[in-house]
This record gives C-alpha cells, sequence and structure tokens, in this order.
C-alpha cells in the first residue's frame, strides 16, 4: 500500500471522527446553519394582472397542477409559518387576469405552501405561473417562474423574505 492511500484513509477517518463527534465548524468548512442567505429580487413582470386581497381557498378551479414552494426568512433561512402567498396564472380554465384565476395560501409550519390549480397554458409563449408574498410584515416580492414545459404537472417557486 503506498503513502498516499495512507494519508487520505487517515484525512477521511479524522474528518468522518470530528462530524461524528458533533465539531460542526472546523476552520468554516461546515456552517453550522445558513448564514448570509439573500432575499428574494422581485422578477419582471411578476406583478402582472395582481389582484391585491385575493381570497385564502382550498382549490383554485379544477385542479389537476400543482403550485408548490417555500418561504423563508432572509438571513438565517427559518421557515416563516402562516404567510400569504397569492397564485395565479393563465391556466386551462381562465385567463390570468380573471378573478377565477386567483387565490392565495398559507405557509405550513416548515415554510411550505402547496396549492391545486387548473394546469397552466402559456402566455406569450412561455408557459408560466405567478406569485406573490404580500402580507406586510416582509417587503412585497412578486415571482414569475417560466416552466421547462407546458406538458409538466406542478411548478415550484422559493421566496427568501426580508423584513421591512
Amino acid at each position: 500500500m503506498n503513502s498516499n492511500n495512507i494519508n487520505r484513509r487517515h484525512f477521511l477517518t479524522a474528518g468522518g471522527a470530528m462530524i461524528a463527534a458533533g465539531v460542526s465548524q472546523i476552520s468554516g468548512l461546515l456552517p453550522a446553519q445558513a448564514q448570509n442567505l439573500a432575499p428574494t429580487p422581485s422578477m419582471r413582470g411578476g406583478s402582472n394582472n395582481y389582484r391585491p386581497g385575493a381570497p385564502i381557498v382550498e382549490r383554485i378551479g379544477g385542479g389537476g397542477f400543482w403550485m408548490s414552494g417555500t418561504v423563508r426568512h432572509a438571513g438565517d433561512g427559518a421557515p416563516l409559518v402562516g404567510q400569504r402567498i397569492q397564485i395565479w396564472a393563465h391556466t386551462t380554465e381562465g385567463y390570468e387576469n380573471e378573478p377565477q384565476s386567483h387565490g392565495a395560501t398559507l405557509t405550513d409550519e416548515n415554510g411550505k405552501f402547496r396549492l391545486e390549480m387548473p394546469h397552466i397554458v402559456p402566455a406569450f409563449g412561455q408557459p408560466h405561473g405567478h406569485l406573490a408574498y404580500d402580507s406586510g410584515d416582509y417587503k412585497t416580492v412578486f415571482l414569475r417562474p417560466v416552466m421547462p414545459s407546458s406538458k409538466d404537472k406542478g411548478l415550484e417557486a422559493h421566496f427568501v423574505l426580508e423584513p421591512i
């Protein structure tokens, strides 16, 4: 056995032992938790057809498509519970400017949200959704994620919010 294998083995064994012993910040190699998580900027076009105060709903229309994501606090990345996320899109059941294409949901104890809605169809050549955080405790953020394919069955969007 050559000395390179022995040195590599010792390094891996020592590193594994330190992790197992609970050493989480060895010379800055392993952060104890997320630090300096930057806030999500609003996306261009994200606020198009936004409706302030859209109602919290169990589902938008007939469903079949899932919009989901997370909401976290800028800096430490802690999940934000009970935050209102408005969702709207051009779907098989209506245009994004129509009231029946809008609804809101709240984040759960893990900062996650999920809302069923009709399938998104391309508008202006792109299948996309709109999401907004606008509850007031944090800076308002509008997102407009584009789907890779209009055949997708869901779309995710993630918010990192900055206090006002």
